[in-house]
């Protein structure tokens, strides 16, 4: 790796942009680990979290460092009706369906699910055996998520270390951030089904991406953005009306 290319500006310029551009990407990887992690007793929490977090630093690492490989998942494996179908659009559409089902599931569990007293039982029976769990799936929607992470980086610049270490600054603010998100998430349980029904949302963004329908994150990261703004100002509603409630007679 030739790190004389830090001595021209742009590739110090490559390097913040790729890093944002990559954070972005993460938000719903962050939401996805964030809701999984806070089903766990609070004090496996932080370890589940790191551990999701640092497997999606070393696959998109080694996918980085396998970026021919990478590429020829973009080269067409058979044709349909016309549709030609390749290696990335197979794994979105896979990665999508996953994530649709298991963000239903979720809201499932949320609305109709046993009381809190259950799930903490449960939680304490089968502590062990949902933190594995918990780190197969954040696996499996690393890799899917890593895909449109690696492909932008590959558009952005031509120099791997560039790359890698935009990954490595990204998923750095990921990890600082993580909690502070989860607690918020857990704080609020509106807020869990809006984590949850963005989830659903970047779930069909993939499936119409693997059916080489582009649909631009601006726009979804825009409507996410408007619901959440709008929550957080009925939250804040919400408290301010509750001193209201207990006037003394």
């Amino acid at each position: 790796m030739d790190f004389e290319i830090f001595l021209q500006s742009e590739a110090w310029i490559a390097l913040l942009t790729l890093s944002l551009l990559e954070v972005v990407l993460g938000i719903d990887n962050i939401i996805f680990i964030s809701l999984l992690t806070n089903k766990l007793p609070e004090e496996r929490r932080k370890t589940a979290r790191t551990a999701g977090i640092g497997l999606a630093l070393i696959l998109r690492v080694i996918m980085l460092l396998g970026i021919t490989w990478i590429i020829g998942f973009t080269q067409p494996i058979f044709e349909i009706f016309g549709f030609v179908a390749t290696g990335r659009d197979l794994v979105l559409l896979v990665g999508g369906l996953f994530l649709i089902g298991k963000s239903t599931s979720e809201i499932h569990h949320k609305i109709d699910g046993g009381g809190k007293e259950e799930d903490a039982k449960s939680m304490k029976k089968q502590a062990q055996k949902s933190f594995v769990s918990i780190i197969i799936q954040i696996g499996l929607l690393d890799i899917v998520f890593s895909f449109d992470s690696i492909l932008t980086a590959i558009g952005m610049t031509e120099e791997l270390l560039i790359m890698i270490l935009a990954v490595v600054i990204s998923l750095i603010v990921m990890l600082i951030f993580a909690g502070r998100i989860a607690a918020f998430i857990e704080r609020y349980p509106t807020l869990q089904i809006l984590a949850l029904a963005f989830l659903i949302l970047i779930g069909f963004v993939l499936i119409a991406d693997g059916l080489h329908q582009h649909i631009s994150k601006g726009y979804i990261y825009f409507a996410v953005a408007f619901s959440l703004a709008t929550e957080v100002v009925n939250i804040n509603m919400r408290k301010k009306s509750k001193p209201s409630t207990n006037i003394d007679t």
